[in-house]
Order: structure tokens, then C-alpha cells, then sequence
């Protein structure tokens, strides 16, 4: 009895050329939905389950699969899956693009001047640049910005600090004012709900600042919680970045131009300037009030002279305040609207409980009249 015909082997597989079977591999998922594994794979193909097995991790790799079972593995298609079906066989994947140019700052957005040196704020006002280092105290601003070295101005409230930061930048400036009811969402951001009634994410001034390369001045830093300021301390450091835990951990880098900017009142109460704060500001200047400006501004003489006196003895210490650049134009307003009287007794009556017989003394003697704060009197 003869003995049987020995089985033929199976024909080897033709040989693929490179990436050809991850196209393979990848219209195998396309064309069967649900997950499969390498070994259910390389069968349909006759292909190794190893090489099936590679191809399977690349696609996954590259997003164009996707591993829905580690034990025993198992992959299935995604959205992506048939981007994998560009590759032609014996044709490599396309290079990835080149990395995009570093990004260049911006020109900055110079705020216009008046013919006779005055710069126009955002608001139509103008304002009159003082010295400072020897320059023009909105140069030395511009100039700090581009060497990115944070600013910190300090002096009392309305002495000018928001109208130098403004005559410096202009419209290229974001202004957050703080309190001690400033969060870290006032500062990042928050989830807002739309008019459809979703939720989106509303980057906050920090962030905008960033990614715009603007300038951010944080009006009344000091007032606000250490805690909720140190959220910007990586954006002002060599970092330069903040991660966005409220948002999905999304990563910010701040962009040319981004530059940080603070205002401190050191005589309101709750401001608190931190050895943490004050080391990230490495400039600090005092801003005072530019008595000769307001004489040139046309401000009653008498106000000028009891605003001067009384700045004086507020550096002695014999008394907490003085009128600023900001009270004396409001000064000069109610004297066109209802009489210099009027205008000296409301002056006296603005001062602080415990500074408000030594102003009104003074107010007095300047004024040449017996004057007491504003009050209702009997009836018309």
C-alpha cells in the first residue's frame, strides 16, 4: 500500500514592502467593526501575529487605533484610523512639519502725544510725564518692560500710579483691580454658561495678558490674598507658563510682550506687602503727587498750598493724610460748580476722622474763613 502524498506547504506570503502592512492592519479594523486581536488579525491576513502585533502598537501610537483591551490585547478603529490608508507601500509616512519660528514680540502699541509733550490716555485725558532715572518716567517704563523686569509702584491713592501706567502702554494694557475678595478665578479664569445653556471656559486677565503679549497691571496687589497672587508668580519667572488645573490642566506660555505691573497703597488698610510680592518686583518706585503740576493746571493756589503743607507733615508723621493730585481736581470742579467755600469746606470734610481738626485748622488759616464740612441745614 503506497503511503499518502506529503501536504503541500503553504505558499509564503509575498513580501511587504515597509508600512505597507499598517495600511493592511488599518483597513482590517476600518472593514470590521468592533475589537479584534493581533492573532484574529494575522489570520485574516496570513501574516505573523508578531509583525501584525508592531504594526497594531505603531497605529496606536499615532493615534490611528486604539488598545481597548490589554488582557488578553484587543484594538478597534478610531476617528484617525484611516489616515493610515495615505501611506502608499514602499513610501514613507510624510515628515512631521518643521517646528514654527519662535514668535516675535510684537511692536507695542505707543500711546499718542500732544504737541506739547503730553501723552493721551486710553480715556482722552492727558498726562504730563515727570522724571525719572533721567528719563521720561513712561520711557523707563517701556524700557523695564522690554528687559522684563517687573515694576512695582507704591505711594498713596490717587497720586498718578494708574495714570503713568496707562500714559506708558496705552491700549496695549489689561487692568485687573484687587480687593480682599480677589480669587484665583479672577485672575485665571472660569467656566461661564453660555446663552444655550452650556458651560465654556472664559480665560481671566492673566491669561488673556499672556496670550496676547499685553501688559497686566494688578491695581491694589497688596490687598489681595498671597495665596491668589502666587498663581502668577510662574508666569513672571523664567517659567514663563501657568497650567490651568481649573481647565483640563491646559499649559499657557506667555507670549512676547507679556510683562507684569503692580500698584501698593501703603496707607490703606489690609495692604500687605509680602517679602513674597516684593521680591518678584525688582523695581520699586514711590509715586507722590507733582504739586507744581497742579498749580499749572490751573488748581486754586489755597488748595495747592494746604495739600503741599499737608504732605508735609504727613512724612513727619503728625498726621495720616494729604490731599493728592486726584482730590485737588476734584477740588477745582466743585469750585466751578458751587463756589470755593464749598469746594474748602468738602475738603475738610474728606479727611480721615482722626486727621480732621489739624485740616481743618489749617483749611481755615490758608482759606482766610471759618469753615466746618459740608452738612444739610434748615430748610430753604
Amino acid at each position: 500500500m503506497s503511503s499518502p502524498a506529503p501536504t503541500p506547504a503553504p505558499a509564503e506570503a509575498p513580501r511587504l514592502s515597509p508600512y505597507a502592512l499598517h495600511r493592511l492592519v488599518a483597513e482590517f479594523l476600518l472593514d470590521h467593526a468592533g475589537s479584534h486581536s493581533p492573532t484574529t488579525i494575522a489570520n485574516a491576513l496570513g501574516r505573523s501575529s508578531g509583525a501584525v502585533g508592531n504594526a497594531l502598537e505603531r497605529l496606536t501610537e499615532e493615534g490611528q487605533a486604539a488598545l481597548t483591551s490589554p488582557k488578553p490585547r484587543r484594538y478597534a478603529a478610531t476617528s484617525t484610523t484611516r489616515d493610515a490608508l495615505a501611506i502608499r507601500a514602499g513610501v514613507l509616512p510624510p515628515k512631521a512639519p518643521p517646528a514654527p519660528a519662535p514668535l516675535k514680540p510684537r511692536p507695542a502699541a505707543v500711546p499718542e502725544t500732544t504737541p506739547d509733550g503730553g501723552i493721551i490716555r486710553p480715556s482722552g485725558q492727558i498726562y504730563r510725564p515727570r522724571k525719572l532715572a533721567d528719563l521720561p518716567d513712561v520711557e523707563v517704563l517701556r524700557k523695564l518692560r522690554a528687559a522684563e523686569v517687573p515694576v512695582l509702584l507704591y505711594g498713596p491713592p490717587g497720586t498718578g500710579k494708574t495714570s503713568l501706567i496707562e500714559a506708558a502702554f496705552g491700549d496695549d494694557l489689561i487692568t485687573i483691580a484687587g480687593d480682599g475678595d480677589t480669587q484665583t478665578s479672577d485672575l485665571i479664569g472660569e467656566y461661564t454658561q453660555t446663552p444655550n445653556g452650556r458651560y465654556e471656559f472664559v480665560h481671566g486677565p492673566l491669561i488673556t495678558a499672556m496670550v496676547e503679549g499685553k501688559v497686566l497691571l494688578v491695581d491694589d496687589a497688596t490687598l489681595i490674598s498671597p495665596a491668589v497672587l502666587a498663581v502668577m508668580y510662574p508666569a513672571m519667572d523664567g517659567r514663563k507658563r501657568i497650567v490651568v488645573k481649573a481647565h483640563k490642566g491646559e499649559t499657557i506660555e506667555a507670549a512676547p510682550g507679556f510683562y507684569v505691573i503692580a500698584g501698593h497703597n501703603p496707607g490703606v488698610h489690609g495692604a500687605v506687602l509680602t517679602e513674597a510680592l516684593s521680591s518678584r518686583f525688582s523695581v520699586q518706585v514711590e509715586v507722590t503727587s507733582d504739586y507744581d503740576l497742579a498749580r499749572k493746571l490751573k488748581i486754586n493756589r489755597e488748595a495747592v498750598t494746604v495739600a503741599r503743607n499737608l504732605a508735609t507733615r504727613r512724612a513727619s508723621g503728625d498726621v495720616t493724610w494729604a490731599p493728592q493730585l486726584r482730590e485737588l481736581l476734584a477740588f477745582q470742579k466743585i469750585a466751578d460748580a458751587l463756589g470755593v467755600r464749598a469746594a474748602a469746606a468738602n475738603l475738610i470734610g474728606i479727611a480721615p476722622v482722626e486727621d480732621r481738626d489739624v485740616v481743618a485748622d489749617m483749611v481755615t488759616k490758608t482759606f482766610g474763613m471759618k469753615l466746618t464740612p459740608l452738612a444739610l441745614g434748615p430748610q430753604v
